[in-house]
């Protein structure tokens, strides 16, 4: 995946997420430090919402919110111990790394907004997606039975131009029973 947010944005950012919170737990302040320092490793990191949906997370929390200090999720496995976050982290520098960080107003903060990035990997709400369908199915059947009643007033007005009491007459039961369904 690749990422709008420079490097050096991302870099500031945590510079200054480490300057502004104390951590929960030292080894989260060290082990952000050492991707601040590798600029390679900083290219695969990205920080979202719900990081837990995401294939290789971390999750750190300052001190004054109520979240758990740290956990480390890969694919199906989680750990507390940052220690083997890191070394997953070094051993694996080409993977992306997902970062959710847990800290008061974190999501009105605008250094953290901007270097924020949408979850590729949230699971789609299938209720949202069917209520979604069925909308767009009424907007599309609603456009085409205007269309129809348009195309039929035309046609109506033509057929009156033209003398065509037969056409008429089936054109105005074809819009009549358009309108019914309609209703």
């Amino acid at each position: 995946m690749s990422s709008t947010i420079s490097v050096i944005e991302k870099k500031d950012f945590l510079k200054w997420f480490l300057n502004t919170y104390q951590l929960k737990r030292r080894e989260c302040a060290w082990l952000l430090n050492y991707l601040i320092s590798d600029n390679d490793i900083m290219k695969h990191v990205h920080f979202v919402d719900k990081a837990e949906h995401c294939p290789k997370a971390l999750v750190i929390s300052s001190t004054d919110v109520e979240q758990i200090p740290f956990c480390f999720h890969k694919h199906q496995h989680v750990t507390m111990d940052a220690e083997k976050a890191f070394h997953d982290i070094r051993l694996n520098n080409e993977e992306d790394i997902y970062i959710q960080l847990n800290f008061p107003s974190s999501q009105t903060n605008p250094q953290y907004v901007a270097v924020l990035e949408d979850n590729p990997f949230l699971p789609r709400n299938e209720e949202a997606t069917n209520v979604d369908q069925l909308l767009a199915e009424m907007v599309l059947d609603k456009a085409i039975v205007s269309f129809k009643r348009q195309r039929l007033l035309e046609e109506i007005n033509k057929s009156l131009d033209q003398n065509d009491e037969q056409l008429f007459l089936s054109l105005t039961t074809e819009l009549n029973k358009l309108s019914a369904l309609d209703q």
